[in-house]
């Protein structure tokens, strides 16, 4: 096995849980929000500033210019100019790699198959599924009632869907931005993590 393996979801479509099987299949390392506490280890920015900006592009430059003064690491003169969501994801793009030139693992989300758009040895998925069965998803894990949760799925998809599109050359969602895209409701989560699992044993015999 020497796949990377990288998630790109829409809210509520199981990709973190569908993730975390194939890792479990698979006997390699699953990051999601797990990356985060690495970017913030090794990049010296504190990880509540991490997860302040996870998936989140800010345009504000007055917002970026006043919670620089709270970064720190990445002070050489290439950074010292450069908006703090702009470190943040650079923090971000840089632990990406270094996971992945540690060997096979499931990276969720980040921005992880633009990251590593240089290595020959990455399966890019997509997971999407119908609007319905994503809000039921939604409810059953937030406690919530079916007008919050549309909200959430909604607002977490733009905001994802911003990030993706500011921060790389591709569209999020966009069937050309990935090697496969699955809806996840046609097959159910084990359908789908099946699937998956032929794709990647047929992607390592090429």
């Amino acid at each position: 096995m020497n796949t990377i393996i990288t998630i790109g979801r829409q809210a509520g479509s199981g990709g973190r849980e569908i993730g975390e099987k194939l890792s479990k299949h698979f006997d390699i390392p699953f990051f999601d929000r797990e990356l985060l506490s690495r970017a913030a280890k090794e990049s010296g920015f504190c990880e509540e500033m991490i997860q302040m900006h996870d998936e989140k592009p800010t345009n504000s430059f007055l917002y970026n210019l006043v919670m620089d003064t709270y970064s720190f690491g990445y002070n050489t003169s290439t950074f010292v100019d450069m908006p703090i969501s702009h470190k943040v994801f650079l923090a971000q793009f840089d632990t990406v790699k270094k996971i992945a030139d540690e060997g096979p693992c499931v990276i969720v989300g980040r921005c992880a198959d633009y990251a590593l758009s240089d290595y020959d040895n990455v399966l890019r998925l997509f997971i999407y599924a119908n609007e319905d069965d994503r809000c039921k998803r939604l409810m059953q894990r937030f406690s919530v009632e079916e007008k919050e949760a549309k909200e959430l799925m909604f607002k977490t998809d733009k905001r994802r869907a911003s990030y993706y599109n500011y921060y790389s050359s591709k569209k999020w969602g966009r069937a050309e931005s990935y090697d496969l895209c699955i809806n996840s409701s046609l097959l159910g989560t084990e359908g789908t993590v099946n699937l998956i699992i032929q794709a990647v044993e047929d992607f390592e015999k090429r």
